[in-house]
């Protein structure tokens, strides 16, 4: 793996933004709008980055849109792409989960983060991308849910409205590497886009998983326009997670008696993986937990 950084001309800030200056531990994310972008490149990109990086390197969030192409995860079944001879590219990678699409008309949103440096778990990771999707779609007056043991977010069986037609599809779904403390690949986002190319697969390693976009649910919004709130949500999450670790670094150092205030919770987490496969994604507007999620075929778990 290389051992360079992205330079900014890979990597361009979104327009009218100052370069970024060399952060504090906890100082804001770095927001990089990378546009349409080749998967591989992406993929090789985030692997330099996260190669290269140090203990004051900053956080990054990468908004991108990819030609098409299907990814496999790590645990990924070759017999999970239903046609052989699509004519759209598959990818190997090094996420956790099955084998997803990407295609034009989806955010994609990567999260460049130190997990250590922020004192943040995996699952509490998951649980942030989550949601913020939950918060963005909300801001589009769409409902979701997450489902057990089925990361992603998917329209709620009591939807309402366009919704109501395509209960239980999933419009939005994540999937994570962590390497030596650090996270990258993220979130993908479905807004408008042909979503023919998820027929062609077993999605996230499930038979007969329906997924679905913004624009199938009644909205009509820009892939920019959405891409913008899905950035500040994730953002606003993380910040709100670092303003607690904040305040009970602050308490325990008040208090040296509570010993445990000041634990990392991230320690343990260097190799670990959060996989949830990362195939379209769905609407919602609470971060609703319950119900079952879509049955695998068999032999085929469920992405962590």
């Amino acid at each position: 793996m290389c051992a360079t950084l992205v330079s900014p001309s890979q990597s361009p800030s979104d327009p009218g933004m100052p370069a970024a200056a060399p952060q504090t531990p906890l100082s804001p994310i770095v927001v990089r709008w990378r546009g349409n972008e080749a998967y591989q490149a992406s993929f090789d990109a985030m692997r330099e980055f996260t190669a290269a990086r140090d203990a004051g390197t900053p956080d990054e969030i990468w908004l991108v849109e990819h030609p098409p192409v299907f990814t496999l995860g790590q645990a990924g079944k070759p017999e999970h792409l239903l046609v052989a001879n699509s004519g759209i590219p598959l990818v190997q990678i090094d996420r956790g989960g099955q084998i997803t699409y990407h295609g034009p008309g989806q955010v994609v949103a990567y999260l460049l983060l130190d997990l250590r440096r922020r004192k943040l778990m995996v699952r509490e990771l998951v649980t942030l991308i989550e949601d913020a999707v939950i918060e963005t779609l909300a801001a589009y007056n769409l409902a979701g849910e997450r489902k057990a043991g089925a990361p992603g977010i998917y329209v709620p069986q009591d939807a309402s409205g366009a919704s109501a037609a395509h209960t239980g599809a999933k419009v939005a779904a994540l999937g994570l590497k962590i390497r030596n403390g650090c996270s990258y690949h993220g979130v993908s986002l479905n807004v408008s886009m042909d979503l023919s190319p998820f027929l062609a697969i077993n999605p996230c390693g499930y038979a007969g998983l329906e997924t679905v976009d913004m624009a199938t649910l009644g909205v009509a919004a820009s892939w920019r326009e959405v891409a913008a709130t899905l950035a500040a949500r994730l953002e606003a999450n993380l910040a709100a997670h670092a303003a607690t670790i904040r305040l009970v670094a602050e308490a325990a150092a008040a208090d040296p008696s509570d010993g445990a205030a000041g634990a990392n919770p991230a320690a343990g987490a260097a190799e670990n993986e959060a996989a949830a496969c990362a195939a379209a994604m769905q609407p919602a507007v609470s971060a609703v937990s319950g119900g079952e999620p879509p049955q695998p075929q068999a032999g085929v778990a469920p992405a962590a």
